[in-house]
């Protein structure tokens, strides 16, 4: 047996950036010991809508249909509400590589969204239990928020008692 079978690592980093006013970059990255990917939008602001998408995702042994024609669907989508029945349409669940793809496609969507909330954030109360109540609230009105970051994840005072719909 090689030595090296139980090694086993993880990395996955989503950023956003703005390009211009209305121009914002998502990008997903995935590094692990089997796979190297990575998953880019370009939307515009205020609307969400996605200008561009690009991928580029290797497995050593998953391997996924032709990226460019799943990526070039994309565009025109918009980044709110439904997003995630959508991006499933689009870019399909019935292989592993298309899914670990979708799903870096919807991280990429939740990046933007969570890096619009940061005006928002910088309006918390500086009381301890006024912040619970303020950080608690966010989430209930915007569910995609749940578990889309460590202070939003199960098990978080911030959440606690909120089930979102599966």
């Amino acid at each position: 047996m090689p030595d090296n079978i139980l090694k086993f690592s993880l990395n996955r980093c989503t950023s956003v950036e703005r390009l211009a006013d209305n121009t914002l970059r998502s990008v997903c990255r995935l590094q692990d010991t089997f796979t190297s990917a990575f998953v880019e939008l370009t939307a515009r602001l205020p609307d969400l809508e996605v200008l561009e998408a690009r991928a580029r995702f290797h497995h050593e042994w998953l391997k996924p249909p032709d990226l460019e024609e799943i990526l070039s669907k994309l565009p025109g989508m918009r980044i709110g509400p439904g997003m995630l029945k959508i991006i499933k349409g689009l870019v399909g669940e019935d292989q592993e590589a298309l899914r670990q793809v979708a799903y870096m496609v919807e991280e990429c969507c939740h990046a933007v969204i969570i890096s619009l909330t940061k005006d928002i954030l910088t309006q918390a109360p500086d009381s301890e239990e006024e912040k619970l109540e303020f950080f608690s609230s966010m989430v209930r009105e915007n569910i995609r928020l749940y578990n889309r970051c460590a202070a939003f994840a199960p098990g978080s005072r911030l959440v606690e008692g909120i089930e979102p719909d599966k």
